[in-house]
């Protein structure tokens, strides 16, 4: 008889969008709402949802399976936000989410794949857990596709009126429908966008509903060999390189200085077009061919709300660290290299297996306020690059 508080994570029936979407991205969306209305966008759809709802919820308290369910939801959410998708509603059981609209993004298939992978891995962990905890096989499906909506009316609290072209959104929830549990489907036009930039199967061809022709489908496996632009024009193959001579010579007087034991960074700033990517690209190959150790992190669109994720890129490559690496395999390539670098660092490594997203639960990292965290790991970064303050700034 207790009223069950409902959280961001689990819409109630008086709930609107902006009660789920965070306060940065639903001022994006009112600030452009106007322009948006009436207007044909491209977009991706994602639906997630857990397989078998019915079933589960029968073997459970009824407030148990909202609890369950409650977290799950904000996984979902936090793993859509955080690739500034949106949630355009939710089904009982699952979400529909939207990239591209009404937050315009160039890459938007792309987005709603980074947003499936990372939605993939954290309900791995969190299965594991409902499976310890209550006994229960939690399996989740994802479906993707995209193609062209109209977007109606935004009102004040967010809700949306969007109508599906070409049965945009139909074919996404279809695509969810065939996935196999805990697996992510993409149809071929998703494929198409995305090819290169993820590991994708081929599975060929799947009569559906309402869809005269079948649909071709593809299973979402993983990061593929492509992460920018610039990685895709590497593999269609790059002209010459001329007419740079002087940026290398500065980045070359730069690296001397470093290998003399004096940390340095240099800025490349141009616009658009101008070659920066092939510059740096062209300065780390001389590197490699020195024998230089090479560390690499891109400040890429969709990672845009992941905090400081070029240094967690970089320092990624400073340990060796995979993508299949597991949270001990983590911090051991972490504790590995920093005691070897310096014991002085010992101290350190509870703050760096948070970072990572590994923490060691038998020594938790000191509670810090986000400014002190990262005074911490630009102090660490220091030490190990042998940078001044204001240059790790």
């Amino acid at each position: 008889g207790t009223p069950v508080r409902v959280t961001a994570g689990t819409p109630s029936s008086d709930q609107s969008p902006r009660d789920y979407t965070p306060k940065h991205l639903a001022d994006k969306i009112l600030q452009s709402k106007s322009a948006l209305e009436g207007e044909r966008k491209q977009v991706t759809v994602l639906f997630a949802d857990v397989k078998g709802s019915m079933e589960l919820a029968e073997q459970v308290d009824p407030e148990e399976w909202h609890h369950i369910l409650d977290r799950f939801f904000q996984i979902l959410a936090d793993g859509v936000h955080r690739f500034e998708g949106t949630i355009n509603q939710y089904t009982g059981d699952g979400i529909m989410a939207l990239f591209g609209a009404p937050i315009a993004h160039e890459h938007h298939a792309q987005r709603a794949c980074y947003a499936a992978l990372h939605l993939r891995d954290e309900l791995h962990g969190y299965t594991r857990e409902v499976k310890r905890e209550h006994g229960l096989t939690l399996s989740t499906r994802v479906g993707i596709h995209s193609g062209e909506v109209v977007v109606g009316k935004i009102g004040d609290d967010l809700r949306m009126d969007y109508t599906a072209q070409g049965h945009t959104v139909g074919l996404a929830a279809r695509m969810e429908g065939l996935a196999s549990p805990d697996t992510v489907y993409l149809s071929a036009v998703t494929a198409r966008l995305v090819e290169g930039y993820f590991e994708l199967e081929d599975l060929g061809a799947f009569p559906v509903k309402g869809v005269k022709d079948p649909v071709g489908a593809f299973e979402l496996a993983g990061l593929g060999p492509y992460e920018t632009r610039f990685d895709a024009a590497r593999a269609r193959g790059l002209t010459r390189f001329v007419g740079r001579d002087a940026d290398m010579q500065a980045l070359e007087a730069a690296l001397e200085q470093a290998r003399a034991g004096n940390g340095q960074v240099v800025g490349v700033v141009a616009e658009a077009g101008a070659g920066k990517s092939r510059l740096c690209f062209e300065f780390a190959e001389r590197c490699r061919t020195l024998g230089i150790a090479v560390n690499e992190g891109h400040a890429v669109a969709h990672g845009r709300n992941v905090p400081l994720l070029p240094i967690l890129q970089a320092f990624r490559e400073f340990y060796g660290i995979g993508e299949r690496d597991d949270p001990r395999a983590v911090r051991e390539k972490i504790a590995g290299r920093m005691v070897l670098l310096d014991e002085g660092f010992r101290e350190a490594l509870p703050l760096l297996f948070d970072f990572f997203g590994s923490p060691d639960p038998d020594r938790p990292a000191l509670r810090m306020d986000p400014e002190a965290r990262q005074r911490q790991l630009f102090a660490i970064l220091r030490r190990i690059t042998q940078l001044s303050p204001g240059q790790a700034e």
